[in-house]
């Protein structure tokens, strides 16, 4: 029996513009930062052409663990660990064209962090009874298909459909995420009916996609956003008059909710004593280069905490705040405070000389 969902009585919107009803578990814990993205390949049997994904990544059988490319399961793990990931989004490329690798992935993180991690999945292809089983006994919790737009106009009663109240038969969570790009009674109708979630994205240009969304006719919406000029204003119509479980996610929300929250969470587990982390997740510290040993030196005569400061090879990280007091005895030495993301090797967002 499908298990059907209350639609929530009142519509919640944040300050990005995202809009709902209702939020899978998923989503919820998107919006905390707290998923881990497993992107498991960028093999795809597909040709969206909103397709967003990058250069680097789209047509190749590689493994990325949020933005670190995967070389042993131990990347994985351990991506996940430094974020304190609550859950992991599995996506592509087409994960089920890898469909052993997306059970090996799925069953490790469940042997890891235990049934309440939390996985769901993407996928735009029609997984077959047999398939839905298979993900739901390696511990898949929810999953999201993203059937071509020619098939939204006839989704109801279609293989799509069966698949969507076949998951929830089995009992995962299941819905349909796609772009916003045009009413889809026929999707809110099965949805409704299933006791399922239907998912709007904001639709955006990205370096892949450019020429094709321009072929089709699309714009920009303003000179400071990728979003697509009236995506917004169809999604918000369908969630205002929505019979189902629906939520918009607006452009806006991937980077200063979605992005922000989890290098937050990433940047509370791994900063060190002496690393400041700013309220966008982001890590500073001082760095010097160069006379290491005559810095150290310094830093023992003026007896500065032990845990203020490490050599890390070439580099010597310490407290900005400290660095900026002894900069000016400290001459002929590279001194900067450095801003970046809290990742391996992570992207310098700023670098201040000293």
């Amino acid at each position: 029996m499908a298990r059907k969902k209350t639609r929530s009585r009142k519509l919640e919107e944040d300050f990005t513009g995202s809009l709902s009803n209702y939020m899978s578990k998923g989503c919820r814990l998107c919006h905390k930062g707290g998923k881990l993205v497993l992107f498991v390949t960028g093999v795809c049997n597909r040709y969206c052409f909103y397709c967003p994904v990058s250069t680097e990544r789209k047509g190749a059988d590689h493994v990325y663990a949020n933005e670190r490319r995967v070389e042993s399961e131990e990347d994985v793990i351990g991506q996940a660990r430094r974020m304190g990931a609550l859950g992991t989004g599995i996506t592509g490329g087409e994960p089920l064209m890898r469909l052993d690798r997306t059970l090996h992935y799925i069953k490790l993180l469940k042997q890891t962090f235990g049934k309440r991690h939390h996985i769901h999945l993407y996928t735009c292809t029609v997984p077959s009874d047999e398939t839905l089983k298979k993900l739901k006994d390696a511990g898949l919790d929810e999953i999201r298909m993203h059937p071509s737009k020619d098939v939204w106009d006839h989704f109801y009663g279609s293989a799509y459909h069966h698949a969507l109240k076949k998951a929830i038969e089995l009992g995962m969570d299941a819905g349909i995420e796609i772009p916003a790009l045009a009413s889809v009674p026929e999707i809110e109708r099965a949805v409704a009916e299933a006791g399922a979630f239907l998912n709007l994205n904001e639709l955006e240009f990205s370096e892949t996609n450019c020429e094709a969304m321009k072929k089709q006719g699309y714009g920009r919406k303003d000179d400071v956003s990728n979003a697509v000029q009236g995506s917004e204003k169809v999604a918000r119509e369908i969630v205002l008059n929505s019979i189902a479980n629906t939520r918009y996610c607006s452009s806006r929300f991937k980077d200063a909710v979605q992005l922000r929250e989890r290098l937050k969470r990433t940047a509370s587990n791994v900063a060190r004593p002496f690393d400041e982390v700013t309220g966008d997740g982001t890590i500073v510290c001082g760095e010097i280069t160069g006379d290491l040993d005559g810095a150290l030196k310094l830093i023992a005569d003026m007896e500065i905490p032990a845990d203020m400061y490490l050599r890390e090879g070439d580099v010597l990280a310490i407290a900005w705040w400290i660095l900026d007091e002894i900069k000016d005895d400290l001459p002929g030495t590279g001194k900067s405070i450095v801003e970046r993301y809290p990742l391996k090797d992570g992207l310098v967002v700023e670098r201040i000389p000293l």
